[in-house]
């Protein structure tokens, strides 16, 4: 090993196993990290099945399991605690507070650990993308995420668990990757390289050399990449780990001065675009399982997906890739016979009426037509009192870290976070229960949750965040004060599965707010959050608005967007009147949460925090179960 690299077997590895299908072990994303660990030749951590079954036999799972790895077998039962309150896959280190959840936090963290462990190993690093950002939004807020780490796997599983006499058409999801492999790439500075396709393409054609001569290049045997193929050049300076092809040479005049919509499109190599990423890892072994299946009953549907066969006989000649098949003994299909005949057929592209209707809006006007007409109906924007206006923390005898101050923020912006803190902790200790489990949805650096923390130590907290860096400053905090009820959780929230009381979220931002409030109503929680960034507000694939049956009678979507647009304008700089208004709109974004929660058997209300001056959103929405 090169680097700092840490011992192996520090870190265990938990992936779920329901059963196995040929040469694949289920559910996908078990295999899919599986296979990224082979890609990767990962070896710094304990790696463990959990099965669903009682007993499994290890014996029974080597010829599935990849070659030279080492895999134990557990049940749920015999996790760790914090492991148990998670959804499959969880990297935790032994008897630590602090784990990752999910698939996309999961695997971005082992090729993290991969790189820390032999700097050597650039293209590890590589699949993380431009900025490393390769699936770093979480599923609920972004639809490629989603698609990739949720929706595409679910899709598979579901398509070859049914009988196999039925014939079933190509799941949606499939399709929304085909369309999305259709589409122009847009990648870093695509406008030179693009004007570099267009000199390519109007320069006289040189010989010809096959697709497998660049890939013998990549491997570093003698020959040159296509000159006909820009994106090829480009797609394979990355996987060699150098430059993108530039030219010493400038363009010609004429192609200097064509305007970027008239440039040549790039066209996609991989999934992301160009570059072979992470994303390309988690979904070859879904689409080569897909794929297999279809090939033994009807290979007439890959017709309507040349882009996606295409997309997969290319993923197989990049390098590491059939070394990482070879291990997991997944055998893949040849098509390149028929991907000039495949290139030929139409496509079957379905849109989704809601998504185009998310993308539409036309606002017309401000908020006061809107308002009027819910007034009409005896909707208006009233709040519940504050139940203890002058609450606050006594922070001049608290310990230094569980001030915002410790969390890298100025002076300033500290007093109102502390103030902030005032209204949530106060809100918490009105319902609270000793031996209460609270869970600090969207923790950012764990201000809120630590502060709990340190206020009840007779209850348990836990502070579920997607950033890594976000989390791990509030550990280092939460450590400094020596806290032993405090749980750490690297995961978009709906991994986490676990039982809890309270449900906190300070600032949760756009559908987020809406997000934690129904994670609580499932558990039967009370909940205390403040929501923010109004105009981040649409429709989802979970969520639609407005929320609540009052509201539905009255507003169409669009005008319940109008409402959340004009709520973000609240900001001290702006005149007064329009923020007067802009809380208005706050107050009825509010309200029809906490009436769509009503309707779920709890007691609601919406409060403003105090002073109103320690945020420019200062609503507070508290829930307790009836």
């Amino acid at each position: 090993m090169k680097g700092n690299g840490k011992n192996f077997g520090e870190e265990y590895l938990y992936l779920e196993f329901s059963h196995q299908m040929e040469n694949f072990i289920f559910p996908l994303h078990t295999s899919v990290t599986l296979f990224l660990l082979s890609y990767c030749d990962c070896k710094e951590f304990r790696v463990f099945l959990v099965s669903s079954k009682e007993s499994a036999d290890i014996a029974l799972l080597q010829s599935v399991l990849p070659q030279d790895l080492e895999v134990q077998i557990t049940t749920r039962q015999g996790l760790p605690v914090i492991v148990q309150s998670c959804s499959l896959p969880v990297i935790v280190k032994k008897a630590d507070n602090f784990c990752r959840a999910g698939l996309s936090v999961t695997l971005r963290y082992i090729i993290q650990k991969t790189y820390e462990a032999d700097t050597s190993k650039k293209e590890v690093l590589e699949l993380l993308g431009f900025k490393k950002t390769c699936l770093k939004a979480c599923a609920e807020v972004s639809q490629w995420t989603r698609l990739c780490e949720l929706s595409i796997p679910l899709a598979v599983e579901k398509f070859l668990n049914e009988p196999p006499e039925l014939e079933l058409p190509i799941p949606e999801e499939i399709l929304q990757l085909e369309k999305k492999l259709r589409e122009p790439v847009r990648v870093h500075n695509d406008d030179k390289i693009r004007r570099l396709k267009l000199k390519k393409q109007q320069e006289s054609e040189g010989p010809k050399q096959s697709t497998d001569s660049w890939h013998q290049e990549a491997l570093g045997e003698s020959a040159k990449p296509p000159a006909e193929s820009l994106e090829l050049m480009v797609a394979l300076s990355r996987l060699k780990v150098e430059e993108a092809p530039s030219e010493t040479i400038r363009e010609p005049v004429h192609i200097r001065k064509m305007q970027t919509s008239d440039l040549p499109p790039l066209d996609h190599l991989f999934a992301e675009g160009l570059y072979f990423t992470l994303a390309d890892l988690v979904l070859l072994p879904c689409i080569h399982q897909f794929l297999a299946h279809i090939w033994k009953k009807c290979c007439g549907i890959l017709s309507h997906l040349p882009r996606i066969a295409y997309w997969y006989q290319k993923v197989q000649e990049v390098p590491g890739v059939k070394r990482a098949a070879a291990k997991c003994r997944l055998q893949f299909l040849q098509l390149s016979d028929l991907l000039p005949i495949l290139d030929k057929q139409p496509p079957i592209l379905s849109e989704n009426p809601k998504m185009e209707e998310k993308n539409c809006l036309h606002f017309i006007g401000g908020p006061r037509p809107t308002i009027s007409k819910l007034m009409k109906k005896g909707i208006e924007a009233k709040f519940s009192p504050h139940p203890c206006p002058n609450w606050t923390l006594d922070w001049s005898n608290l310990p230094a870290a569980v001030s915002p101050e410790e969390g890298k923020m100025s002076t300033e912006r500290a007093l109102r976070k502390q103030q902030q803190l005032n209204n949530l902790v106060a809100m918490v200790t009105n319902i609270v229960k000793p031996s209460d489990i609270v869970v600090d949805f969207c923790s950012g650096g764990g201000h809120v949750g630590i502060a709990l923390a340190h206020m009840l130590p007779s209850c348990q907290v836990i502070l579920i965040e997607n950033k890594e860096l976000s989390l791990v400053r509030a550990k280092k905090r939460s450590d400094d004060l020596g806290l032993s009820n405090i749980w750490f959780i690297q995961a978009n929230l709906d991994y986490f599965r676990g039982k809890f009381d309270i449900g906190v979220a300070l600032h949760a931002c756009g559908v987020a707010t809406d997000m934690v409030i129904e994670h609580c109503t499932k558990a039967q929680a009370a909940f205390v959050t403040s929501p923010c960034c109004y105009g981040f507000i649409q429709n989802t694939l979970k969520f639609t608005f407005p929320r609540s049956e009052p509201f539905k009678e009255v507003l169409s979507y669009k005008e319940h967007m109008i409402l959340c647009r004009f709520a973000d304008q609240t900001a001290v700089q702006l005149p007064l009147e329009r923020r007067q208004i802009g809380k208005q709109c706050m107050c009825l974004v509010d309200l029809d949460r906490a009436w769509a929660a009503e309707e779920c058997g709890y007691s609601v209300q919406v409060v403003s925090m105090e002073p109103e001056s320690c945020s420019p959103k200062n609503n507070m929405i508290v829930g307790i179960p009836i």
